[in-house]
Order: C-alpha cells, then structure tokens, then sequence
C-alpha cells in the first residue's frame, strides 16, 4: 500500500528525518513535472537531510564555544587600518597553526581589530570542525575560581584540554585578581605544544611581569608563548573611536 505525501512526512518526522521532511513534497513534484526522475529526486532528499544536520551541528558547536557574536574576515575593513598585520593574520586563517599546536598572541591598543580577527579565526575553526572554546580573559578567570571553590576544577580542566583551539581575549582589559599570573601560566602551559590558544591583549609584553606580579611565573610563560608561537602587533586607529563618531554624526544629522 502506497502511502500519501501527509503520512511519507509523519513517517519522515517519526524517524526524525527533518531535512527530507522540509523538502519532500518539492522533490515529489520535480519528480511529477519530469525535472528528476526517482533516484535523482531521493539522491537530493539524501542530500536536503545531510545539509539539515550539518547545519544544526554547526548552531550547536557556535554555541558550545562561547563566542557572544560572530565575526567574518572578509567584514573586516582593512584599509582603515593599512599598519595591522594583514599577511600574517591571514595566514593564521588557514589554521594551519592548529594542526601544527601552535599558539598567537595577539598584541595592541584598544580598538584596533585584535578581538575581530580572533573572533573570525576562531569562527573558521568552528565551521572546519574544530571543538572551540572563547573566553573573555576577565571570565575564564572566575570561571577557575568557581571551579576550584565548587571542587569541580579537574572538570574545568578536561573541559579546556577538549578545545582543540582556545581563545583567551582582552587580557588585562579589566584589573585581574593576584592569582590570575598562576592560574594562566597553569592553563598555558597545560596546553603548550599540545593545543592551540589565541591570546589577546591591550598592553605590551613588557608591562606583564608588573600586571600579573610575578616575574618567576611570566618569564616562562613568556617563553612558552613566543616559543612555537605567532606574534601579530596590531597599530593604528580606532575602530570604536570611528563608530562612535558615526553615532554622533547620525544623530547631529537627524536633528
């Protein structure tokens, strides 16, 4: 017995088969209308269902890595900015670096294109099948300190060993607690020559003994970072300097 296109679509939906659900009754009339014939119509209905969970372990591995918003290379306006890193940085998008358990860091004034371009590149791993994980700086940080007060940091741990690329932005853009030195020469080193990690930050590498307040544990983390590692200075204007100057030129113009 033949079944109709309503019930093909409740046994499609009952074997949760929602790409070739969507698509099904289109396909059925290509097939009518002679544009297909049968296994051309169910190679595409394949085709619809893969796409579907494609798409959906996409949203789910965007959201698994924390990235609040999404950033694209190819929006980023680099004739505003001729002195940032350019060949490096699209260098860095091959990923190569990720294969190779390389890390970046990410250096310069506030506003300039740093958080984009790690926000892109961490966006490319995503959508090349990478496990992902983005973290401010200022939260990574107080996320180790519940962990360890919740008694649940060996968890934490495995969850950041599991991200085949880490990115840890805005270093040093909010004041850091006295134990942030330790806890982030912990997590680097962790992943040193075993993971990748993408740092940014707002101060030169000269200011860090200072800021994390203790040499001992810099130097090295110093040299972990340069050492198998990629470092991009990033000079010029002010992104935010020029939307806000646009916001003001809007609003003067609408008055």
């Amino acid at each position: 017995m033949s079944m109709s296109i309503t019930e093909l679509e409740r046994a499609l939906r009952a074997l949760r088969l929602s790409g070739m659900t969507a698509t099904l009754q289109v396909r059925a009339l290509q097939v009518a209308s002679h544009e297909m014939d049968f296994i051309e119509a169910f190679s595409a209905l394949v085709q619809d269902e893969l796409d579907r969970r494609r798409s959906r372990l996409l949203e789910r591995r965007f959201a698994l890595c924390g990235l609040p918003e999404r950033k694209d290379l190819k929006d980023f306006d680099w004739s505003y900015n001729p002195r940032v890193p350019k060949r490096e940085v699209l260098e860095l998008a091959t990923l190569k670096f990720i294969e190779a358990r390389e890390g970046a860091l990410l250096i310069g004034p506030p506003g300039v294109g740093k958080s984009h371009i790690a926000k892109a590149l961490a966006q490319l791993a995503v959508q090349r099948g990478y496990k992902v994980l983005y973290r401010e700086a200022h939260v990574l940080l107080e996320e180790i300190t519940e962990a360890r007060e919740l008694g649940e940091i060996r968890k934490y741990r495995a969850q950041l060993k599991a991200a085949e690329l880490l990115v840890i932005d805005d270093l040093f853009l909010r004041r850091l607690p006295p134990s942030a030195g330790e806890e982030l020469a912990d997590v680097l080193m962790g992943r040193y020559e075993k993971l990748s990690t993408i740092l940014t930050s707002n101060r030169p590498v000269d200011d860090w003994p200072k800021l994390l307040g203790d040499v001992v544990i810099v130097t090295p983390l110093l040299d972990r970072l340069m050492h198998h590692g990629h470092l991009l200075k990033f000079e010029g204007k002010s992104w935010r300097l020029r939307e806000a100057a646009a916001r003001v030129a809007k609003r003067t113009h609408s008055a």
